[in-house]
């Protein structure tokens, strides 16, 4: 019974941990806090994955959601402030 518990807490947490990043994701207005946030978010959703017994998912995530998106964005706002000055 006591490791079903461990386990139910640990969802909860990182359920919680993606909702308010989630949040903080749509709350940021600033492109490049934005970014940061992001990422963030993409390793706490792969942390999500983990806690579910996903971690192929999870290693996935990881990878695209707290690496290459953000960097995307990052390369993609550093041509658009090329391209304006």
């Amino acid at each position: 019974y006591g490791a079903t518990a461990l386990i139910l807490a640990l969802w909860v947490v990182c359920l919680l941990a993606v909702a308010v990043l989630g949040t903080a994701v749509v709350l940021t207005r600033e492109p490049l806090r934005q970014a940061a946030v992001t990422g963030i978010f993409g390793l706490a959703l792969a942390a999500l994955f983990v806690a579910v017994q996903a971690p192929d998912v999870a290693l996935s995530m990881m990878v695209v959601g707290g690496i290459v998106v953000p960097v995307l964005v990052l390369l993609a706002m550093a041509k658009i402030r090329e391209n304006d000055g």
